[in-house]
């Protein structure tokens, strides 16, 4: 199969409902990480947070190519991944405070979100364990002819791991209906991606699979729905996976607080000059769409966020009992 690098989309090139849908997407993932972040500054909150700033359009576009019923397995830094599938922003945050109202019952935290009834199927804190969970619920698909495409994002530390060469060897063989959407931030965690992998673009690994793979702009809203779109077709078509490498950038620390200091300057300054909101604002403005369009969607954005965080804050831990639940299978007498 080909390798194809999308280039850089044009204006007129998607249709404004798309377009502004996205953005409420994109929007909705900027706001909620920045109060995460924000209360987790002032103290308001405990936990453990991987903060997703520059990576909120890669998401955001990918995910809105999907249909509400196809499948999303995604890792423990994937809070743009959950809130693009859908996962409702009051049982997130439930979740992520540890309450009972979440939706793992406070017992997943934010490295195990799951939400079956929006598609996100797994969320994975092992590094690179995605790929063959999202096989088998392809392969599941495939079997029973439901037509749905199942997406698996990571990272490119995760694109190291054995597990995902042998999940996409595994899904070329089979003609798998799965997308292999590979973040690429540049960093694992603290490793910049020429000191983990000896390949100049992880794309050029997908020959070795007989896979069709795309390189995109992950901060170009419009190339980066196109390109998705194009595999989740080619997958329900029954014409197999895509791998799709999406060139963003990570503008915080792997953890909330950890140190950013081993990034060089000269890559802090790269990222900020392609920081993906202002460039999408800027998409819009060319696209003539109003600053009262922008405030509306934005507002409405406001008021769930205030209204999830609210509501996170007042509810209720899971009871003792809750530790012996969800634990053990039920016995069945033989």
């Amino acid at each position: 199969m080909g390798l194809a690098e999308a280039p850089t989309a044009q204006r007129g090139d998607l249709d404004i409902d798309t377009l502004l849908e996205i953005y409420r997407r994109s929007m909705l993932i900027h706001k909620t990480d920045a109060r995460f972040r924000a209360m987790l500054t002032g103290g308001q909150l405990r936990l453990v947070y991987y903060p997703v700033r520059g990576q909120e359009v890669v998401s955001a576009a990918a995910i809105t190519a999907l249909n509400s019923d196809d499948y999303l397995v995604t890792t423990y830094r994937g809070v743009h991944d959950h809130l693009a599938k859908g996962v409702p922003l009051k049982d997130l945050w439930a979740e992520f405070t540890g309450k009972a109202a979440g939706t793992c019952k406070g017992k997943g935290g934010p490295m195990h979100i799951t939400d079956p009834k929006n598609g996100i199927m797994v969320t994975t804190g092992i590094v690179g364990s995605g790929l063959p969970i999202a096989n088998g619920l392809a392969l599941s698909s495939q079997l029973k002819k439901d037509g749905r495409v199942t997406m698996v994002c990571f990272g490119d530390g995760a694109a190291n791991i054995g597990a995902a060469h042998e999940a996409m060897n595994m899904a070329s063989i089979w003609k798998l209906p799965v997308i292999f959407l590979c973040q690429n931030n540049r960093y694992g965690e603290h490793t910049p991606f020429a000191k983990s992998t000896s390949a100049k673009q992880l794309i050029d690994r997908a020959p070795g699979y007989s896979m069709a793979a795309v390189k995109v702009d992950g901060n170009d809203p419009v190339a980066m729905y196109k390109a998705t779109k194009e595999a989740v077709d080619r997958a329900r078509a029954g014409e197999g996976p895509t791998f799709i490498e999406g060139m963003v950038y990570r503008m915080l620390g792997h953890t909330f607080g950890a140190s950013y200091t081993y990034v060089p300057k000269s890559f802090q300054e790269e990222a900020a000059a392609e920081d993906p909101i202002p460039r999408f604002k800027k998409l819009l403005s060319e696209r003539q769409v109003t600053e009262a369009t922008i405030a509306e969607i934005e507002g409405k954005i406001d008021r769930e966020l205030e209204e999830a965080v609210q509501y996170a804050l007042a509810a209720p831990y899971p009871d003792l009992h809750e530790l012996q639940v969800d634990v053990l299978a039920t016995e069945i007498a033989a």
